[in-house]
């Protein structure tokens, strides 16, 4: 349920109706000013809302980012696990730790080096 929702406000955040929106929400709130006498509440509004909205979006994209890159790696597994002269070593190198990507990087800047 956490992936749909997630996958629905990404979807809504990134679309032209957010942007506007909160173009539209920040112009309201700058022409309201003069109402408010440009008050310390009036200040601490828009503050308040764009931390708390930032905050939450951070673990938002997070998630998106997590799928997204699940989904990436599945598919590079699956090109090396089809291709016969492919180093299958290299599938989910991503879950291994720095010294073993690092050993695998090496290896191929040498095979690199090699061909010319």
């Amino acid at each position: 349920m956490f992936d749909r929702i997630a996958r629905s406000i990404t979807a809504w955040t990134g679309s032209a109706a957010a942007v506007i929106g909160s173009v539209l929400i920040v112009v309201v709130w700058a022409l309201t000013g003069p109402i408010f006498h440009f008050s310390d509440t009036w200040q601490l509004v828009i503050n308040t809302g764009t931390t708390i909205l930032t905050f939450n979006m951070v673990f938002v994209i997070q998630a998106a980012q997590n799928r997204d890159g699940a989904a990436v790696q599945t598919k590079l597994d699956e090109i090396l696990r089809a291709i016969a002269a492919a180093d299958n070593r290299l599938i989910a190198v991503e879950e291994e730790d720095g010294d073993r990507i690092a050993e695998a990087q090496h290896r191929h800047r040498e095979v690199k080096e090699e061909s010319g």
